[in-house]
């Protein structure tokens, strides 16, 4: 269900109980509207604690990463249009400026757990024109993996590549590959190493 609220004390008043009872940590402003977005399931957390860990595991410092961050097109006012990727990834040399509330820029890497029913999807204009290089969606329930790079205006999906003869969806901004596989007969992301030693991982 969509809920739209004219009444402005009122949606003042709605915005600042999700602040004081901690429920807006996942709300975004798009071009001035305030989107509620619901909170995250068990399932939801524990993808993206999966690729946190992972990420912090293979990509070398200094690079960050971090479970969420606002990601805004400005310095200031960024409030009024931001969004919160669940997982961020800053490498040396991104264009993007940390200021400590916000990214104002595209990190080069993130992940969205797309659950039923959200608007993920409508994020990539977004993230294409503050310049995120690549996005991977990654569906909470299917766990089914999908890889999008920025072209020169758009983010564009990437198409699986053979590696060892098996489909990959390789990133360019990563040294990682990404899949979907089954294990204990349910569905999880496959992350493989695709520079130095071989490695395959379950998300």
């Amino acid at each position: 269900m969509t809920a739209m609220i004219l009444d402005e004390r009122m949606t003042e008043r709605l915005i600042a109980e999700r602040r004081r009872l901690g429920l807006d940590n996942h709300d975004e402003v798009w071009d001035g509207v305030y989107v509620m977005s619901p909170s995250p399931t068990n399932d939801h957390q524990d993808v993206v604690s999966d690729f946190v860990s992972l990420f912090r595991k293979v990509i070398p410092r200094p690079s960050r990463v971090q479970p969420g961050a606002n990601v805004s097109d400005r310095a200031a006012g960024w409030e009024h249009s931001f969004r919160v990727p669940d997982v961020v990834v800053v490498l040396p040399g991104c264009p993007a400026v940390d200021h400590g509330t916000h990214w104002q820029g595209g990190p080069d890497f993130l992940v969205e757990v797309r659950s039923p029913g959200d608007d993920t999807f409508r994020k990539l204009d977004f993230y294409a024109g503050v310049g995120v290089r690549e996005l991977l969606v990654v569906d909470r329930d299917g766990r089914t993996p999908q890889l999008f790079r920025l072209g020169r205006t758009r983010l564009s999906r990437v198409r699986p590549a053979l590696l060892d003869g098996q489909p990959w969806l390789i990133s360019q901004v990563l040294p990682l590959a990404f899949a979907r596989g089954v294990s204990k007969g349910k569905p999880r992301p496959l992350v493989r190493r695709t520079a130095g030693a071989a490695r395959t991982w379950k998300v």
